[in-house]
């Protein structure tokens, strides 16, 4: 029996819990209630705790609690979607309870469990029971029942798992949307995945990750500049935990002084830091005076310019004015068409990302730290990243305002409103209040069989929303745009605009455009290219 767990097998139930994760991730999404192509919720929970695989790689640690700081840190920032930012905040709550311990019995294992479960429920504004909150939570009492008398970890977390599975069952029960669908809740049923993947570490037989390409490697951004640009030489990276009262302000002065593309970032618990530099010795002895160091990594930009290039992560974005500005913008947004509506209407950076590629914490963060201005404001123009992008407010540099946008017509809809001249407050309410004025039709296809709210729906079939419920399902395209067309007269719409995908011609757009105009007489109907994938049409209503 184990009852005492280093830093070395902590490591190893980490790894394990994602591996397994990570094979199941398919078996995951295909929980979710829409049969709609999303980024999904095994995909997304997989990528957040990948990125703390990484870390893990990356670093070097010598007990538990740098272990779980360094991957608390890493998946804070690695977030995607709803499940991914609240997995983030069960293991931050975890790194919490552990701080400073170099091993942990099942008491100690049993009260980072609580923690996480309580940082998860004060995060989120409105808990809602049958889901990940409601079987972390109980699995969570189970451990602490058993680790007030039990000191070995197999049967504390066999119990877990007996409860946290029962829980899992009457999620279909608890939550409205899962009895309809039929279902149990996924990011419950990722987080158990999790469970069983490290009492298999703790049993000698970890689960082994296979190569994959959701292992996403931290990297700098080097796509704006050629070699001939690069200043300095090393890229340095690191993380060090915040063990002084020093104020972080003092550290971007000091970096400032012998370096460039300076990003500092800090919570409570860590500083990240991004500098480039051709004294990195100086910069991480500077960083040892607030703390110690959780990972590190120094890359030279001049030898891996190239192969770096290749393998970062897209993040489109135009080229930042020198001058600092009152305000500025990031939006979340998909094809080609749509980035150049939002560039024109004075976005200062766009995140590619929306269904099927929800971005990561990380994405938008960058993309806000590159804008120049004291205060941006985001549009996540998806229900999924909103979460994501709320994450950015503790951790960056800047002050970040989410608009809770939660499809990309109301995204246009609110920088049709964005005013420079506006107070802040003003301007968040006056962006507001314009989404609330847009109703969004989404005309996409089904990715899955389902059976939702007493509708069989089949893989291949065209597949209407409105406001993001399901409005109807056909093989027959023509069909579905007549009964967008019907549902929308009820909004007695002045302005529809139609965007249409990567996958629709003009001719075929045209016919719609045309169609609306005759439905709406009195409406003004605009068609725009929006080359998005997924969505056929995006329709608004105003």
């Amino acid at each position: 029996m184990t009852q005492t767990i280093d830093a070395a097998l902590f490591k190893s139930m980490i790894m394990s819990g994602a591996a397994l994760l990570e094979q199941n991730k398919q078996h995951i999404n295909d929980l979710n209630v829409f049969p709609v192509p999303d980024g999904d919720t095994g995909t997304n929970m997989s990528l957040t705790l990948n990125s703390g695989v990484t870390a893990l790689k990356n670093g070097s640690f010598q007990t538990v609690g740098e272990q779980a700081d360094a991957v608390a840190a890493a998946l804070l920032r690695g977030a995607r979607g709803n499940s991914g930012v609240i997995l983030s905040l069960l293991f931050r709550g975890i790194s919490k309870a552990l701080k400073g311990r170099e091993t942990i019995g099942t008491y100690e294992f049993a009260s980072a469990l609580t923690e996480g479960v309580s940082v998860a429920y004060k995060a989120v504004m409105r808990p809602t029971e049958g889901t990940i909150l409601t079987v972390s939570r109980l699995a969570a009492d189970a451990a602490m029942e058993y680790a007030e008398t039990g000191d070995d970890f197999e049967p504390m977390m066999e119990l877990l798992l007996q409860v946290g599975n029962q829980a899992l069952a009457e999620t279909t029960e608890q939550n409205p949307v899962l009895k309809k669908a039929g279902v149990v809740d996924a990011g419950a049923k990722g987080y158990l995945f999790i469970m069983q993947g490290m009492l298999s570490a703790v049993e000698g037989a970890p689960v082994v990750a296979q190569e994959s390409e959701s292992i996403e490697q931290a990297r700098a951004q080097f796509e704006a500049f050629s070699d001939e640009d690069i200043t300095y030489t090393y890229c340095t990276e690191f993380i060090v935990s915040r063990e002084s009262l020093r104020d972080p302000d003092s550290l971007r002065d000091f970096l400032s002084g012998i370096g460039d593309s300076i990003v500092v970032v800090d919570d409570d618990e860590i500083i990240k830091v991004h500098v480039h530099t051709d004294m990195p010795g100086a910069v991480l002895t500077q960083a040892l005076t607030y703390g110690s160091l959780v990972s590190v990594k120094i890359e030279n930009m001049r030898l891996q310019h190239t192969q770096m290039i290749e393998q970062n992560q897209e993040v489109q974005q135009p080229e930042a004015p020198k001058a600092n500005k009152r305000y500025g913008v990031v939006a979340v947004c998909a094809g080609e068409g749509m980035k150049h509506v939002f560039d024109n209407l004075g976005v200062d950076a766009v995140v590619t990302g929306g269904q099927t590629m929800n971005p990561s914490t990380e994405d938008i963060l960058n993309a806000v730290e590159s804008v120049p201005a004291d205060t941006v404001f985001v549009l996540p123009n998806n229900k999924n990243i909103i979460m994501a992008a709320q994450q950015c407010q503790p951790i960056c540099s800047k002050k970040v305002v989410v608009i809770p946008t939660k499809t990309v017509p109301q995204g246009v809809s609110a920088m049709v409103n964005f005013d420079q001249e506006l107070p802040e407050d003003e301007l968040s309410d006056a962006m507001g209040d314009a989404c609330e004025s847009v109703h969004t039709a989404l005309i996409t296809y089904a990715a899955r069989d389902s059976e939702f709210d007493g509708t069989s729906i089949h893989a291949g079939e065209y597949l209407a929303l409105l406001e993001n419920s399901l409005l109807a399902s056909s093989k027959d395209l023509a069909l579905l745009i007549t009964e967008v067309s019907a549902a929308l007269q009820d909004f007695d719409p002045e302005v529809l605009t139609i965007f249409y995908g990567q996958d629709v011609k003009g001719t075929a757009a045209g016919a719609v455009e045309e169609k609306l105009s005759a439905d709406f007489p009195d409406a003004d109907v605009t068609l725009i290219d929006g080359g998005q994938p997924v969505y056929y049409y995006m329709i608004s209503a105003e």
